[in-house]
């Protein structure tokens, strides 16, 4: 599978500045070795606390 950068830069949510959007896999890779998810997981008010937990994503739509 090709990964293009520049359409997946298009539909990034994450407002972190990381050398990592666009590249979907590392971003993925990279939280997850973390125990995180990523920030395009998040709606808009939640993934600007730059909270990526696992327990943070389920506080959210555990509520819903």
């Amino acid at each position: 599978m090709q990964c293009d950068i520049e359409e997946n830069k298009l539909g990034c949510t994450c407002t972190y500045p990381c050398d990592k959007r666009g590249k979907c896999c590392e971003c993925v890779t990279y939280h997850r070795r973390m125990n995180q998810l990523p920030g395009c997981f998040f709606p808009p008010d939640a993934e600007k606390t730059y909270d990526r937990s696992y327990r943070k994503f389920a506080e959210i739509y555990l509520k819903k």
